[in-house]
């Protein structure tokens, strides 16, 4: 087990070391980092870094191995703007990952900004990124009823490059008893396939075994005559839509399937969160065939 301390960093050394992390959790691409001054800038008016350090016993020796990062901003509400906190970047050194360091800078970031009176926390992530998605939306409670086609445009770094950079937008609302019961110190009970199916969810996108090993799209929803857009259906209180168990390694190993997850899983999302969908929980069936789905609920009831 990883032993390691959360601290709120606001040194100038200490954003230098932030920034030198960013190029081992996305290497490639210099255009991608957040560069030091503007780090600095963030925090001076109002931003939020808070670091994960482990290594020797003495403080000033101690490596950093994960940060969060974000600033204030609005969200647009029907009666007006809204003060949010706008969560821009979570990085875990690749050495460091599944040892819960994502999720203790989250619960950390949550803590300061409930103090800070913020009720919303935002951010963005690749919907088809399963360890992500885990993160997010299962562990920590966020939800997610927005979809944007190629959010920043042509990515270079190696995790991003050469397929649209198509994102979710996270709602975590801090406040909430969903919220707080996923960052309660007591063991939360997880849902798996089982309690949904006998909830009455159904597969929207059941996928099918390719030759290689990877999961391949399953078909399209059958569309009502009245209806042209990709994915429509009945309005089912529970859906559960199909991603690959590992889109990382499947981009790396077939892009031109990873391209055909892309444009299968954009409509499908897009259409369903116009009707009223929201994304509520995530599961990963792991085993010789690992698969993932997203829980898809209908109406702002869910939360």
């Amino acid at each position: 087990m990883v032993k390691y301390d959360l601290r709120i960093i606001e040194t100038v050394a200490g954003l230098e070391h932030v920034e030198t992390l960013q190029r081992f959790v996305w290497p490639g691409s210099e255009s991608d980092i957040v560069p030091i001054h503007v780090l600095i800038t963030s925090i001076k008016n109002g931003g939020l870094v808070i670091g994960a350090y482990s290594g020797d016993e003495v403080p000033q020796e101690k490596t950093l191995i994960g940060f969060v990062f974000g600033f204030p901003g609005f969200s647009v509400r029907s009666n007006g703007p809204r003060l949010k906190h706008v969560s821009h970047m979570l990085g875990v050194h690749p050495d460091h990952r599944d040892a819960g360091l994502g999720f203790a800078l989250k619960r950390a970031q949550w803590q300061m900004i409930r103090h800070q009176g913020i009720d919303l926390i935002s951010w963005t992530y690749d919907p088809l990124l399963s360890r992500n998605a885990h993160l997010n939306i299962h562990k920590l409670g966020a939800v997610c009823r927005s979809y944007h086609q190629d959010f920043y445009g042509r990515m270079r770094d190696r995790l991003n490059v050469g397929l649209p950079s198509d994102r979710f937008e996270t709602e975590w609302w801090v406040n909430t008893r969903r919220v707080e019961r996923r960052l309660s110190r007591r063991a939360r009970r997880s849902l798996d396939l089982a309690h949904y199916f006998a909830a009455g969810a159904e597969i929207i996108n059941l996928s099918t075994p390719g030759a290689d090993g990877w999961a391949i799209p399953g078909v399209t929803p059958e569309l009502p005559a009245n209806k042209k857009q990709p994915g429509s259906h009945t309005k089912s209180s529970l859906l559960l839509l199909e991603i690959p168990a590992d889109f990382q390694k499947m981009r790396e190993t077939n892009m031109e399937l990873a391209l055909s997850w892309r444009m299968h899983t954009r409509p499908l999302f897009e259409d369903l969160f116009q009707q009223g969908y929201l994304v509520t929980d995530f599961v990963h069936l792991e085993g010789q065939q690992s698969r993932s789905f997203y829980v898809l609920s209908y109406g702002e009831s869910t939360l």
